[in-house]
């Protein structure tokens, strides 16, 4: 998708005072499609024209990006062109180069202190204080076909690593094409994949003290454990160039035995119609030896940049993002889960399905914090699926390299 018809400029209209009318420009994400009612042009429009009527003087300039262009967002501000308000994937660097206001210049006591924890905690900068907030969430668990369960009589659902290569095994002799485990470490979220199974062996990126350990042997014992089920075929072909996506929309169709996810999979499972609700479950993640007590738990951030200068602005505004209306909204339209308490508590009472993950996130492992992380990600998500077929070792120990010669 092509950014949306607002402008992108840099200059804003009315000044950081109370009185006068000003203009606050939003950068988004979208998590929908363009041109339709799904897209989050309409929920932030929505927002923005609801926000004005009780606020004549504030007008809210609604901007959103497709995550597949998101790229774009990084140009835009080494051109200088900043929002007041960015959602989606705002690295640490912003902060880092003093362009982002800290959270209590623009966000209101009694909302920060509603902020999920174990995620507020991550919009910390390296003097301590916070410079964002994280807007929606995610938890990740283990789906599994009960149809393909039955039919390979496996009673009951994997928790450990041998776990997995049994049933998997037992799936794909089946025949008629279907696929063990959905193993997508492909570039749309490698790094999300690999992070569930590397938690199973109490690995990850970063050791105790924050410094990345991307080869640190778990790790490697972890992504060779991997090989051994590409190499079985017990994975479905070239899992280093297959996607999240097309993992889900294999499991959907009803041929995978096994699959990494989050709440946004159950769409696409009502959407294909293959699956009913009591044709599939969801367990937590396997480890090594039992299931993961911790799983991944993922947020989208909203900073606020100060060039423009419209911080008590912005702080109206945000306040009135964050309430759980607008932030259950949100999150029931593209199956993501709220980054308050009392909106997670509100949804977790009326949607069942959606409680189920909630329960796991204030106990969630987080993705690193430090300030080239968006730039080893990036090497990561290219990179990391080799380690499941190539030398693990030598895979992970390039990586670890990057790593550190780019902080």
């Amino acid at each position: 998708m092509s950014l949306s018809a607002c402008s992108s400029s840099s200059s804003s209209s009315g000044s950081g005072s109370s009185g006068g009318n000003v203009t606050i420009k939003l950068l988004a994400a979208d998590y929908g499609t363009a041109g339709t009612s799904n897209s989050t042009q309409a929920y932030w429009q929505g927002l923005a024209d609801t926000f004005h009527k009780s606020h004549p003087n504030i007008t809210v300039q609604v901007q959103t990006i497709a995550w597949t262009n998101w790229a774009q967002v990084a140009t835009m501000i080494q051109d200088k062109q900043y929002p007041d308000i960015l959602e989606g994937d705002a690295p640490q660097q912003f902060a880092a180069d003093g362009l982002l206001y800290k959270l209590t210049d623009v966000m209101s006591s009694s909302t920060i202190s509603n902020l999920i924890p174990v995620f507020a905690k991550q919009e910390d900068g390296t003097d301590g204080a916070a410079y964002g907030a994280p807007f929606t969430t995610s938890a990740r668990g283990l789906f599994y076909n009960k149809k393909l369960f039955a039919a390979a009589k496996i009673a009951n659902p994997p928790q450990t690593w041998a776990d997995i290569q049994a049933d998997a095994a037992k799936i794909k002799a089946l025949g008629g094409g279907n696929i063990g485990y959905g193993l997508p470490l492909g570039p749309e979220e490698a790094q999300g994949e690999s992070y569930l199974w590397m938690l199973g062996n109490s690995g990850g990126y970063v050791d105790s003290s924050g410094k990345y350990a991307i080869n640190q042997p778990a790790n490697v014992e972890t992504f060779n454990f991997l090989n051994t089920l590409v190499k079985a075929g017990d994975t479905e072909p070239g899992p280093a160039s297959t996607n999240r996506q097309q993992m889900w929309d294999a499991f959907s169709a009803g041929q995978v035995g096994m699959v990494g996810g989050s709440g946004a999979l159950i769409p696409d499972i009502v959407k294909n119609g293959k699956l009913t609700t009591s044709d599939y479950g969801v367990v937590p993640m396997p480890g090594k030896n039992a299931p993961l007590t911790q799983t991944l738990g993922v947020h989208d951030d909203v900073v606020a940049f100060k060039q423009g200068g419209h911080a008590d602005q912005v702080k109206q505004f945000l306040d009135f993002v964050y309430s759980d209306q607008n932030q259950i909204a949100f999150d029931q339209e593209y199956d993501l889960l709220p980054a308050t308490t009392s909106a997670s508590a509100a949804l977790s009472a009326k949607d069942p399905v959606a409680a189920g993950f909630l329960k796991n996130v204030p106990n969630s492992v987080v993705y690193p914090s430090n300030t080239n992380w968006n730039t080893v990600l990036a090497k990561l998500k290219q990179t990391l699926g080799t380690a499941a077929s190539d030398n693990a070792s030598s895979v992970l120990n390039g990586l670890q390299t990057f790593a550190t010669s780019n902080s």
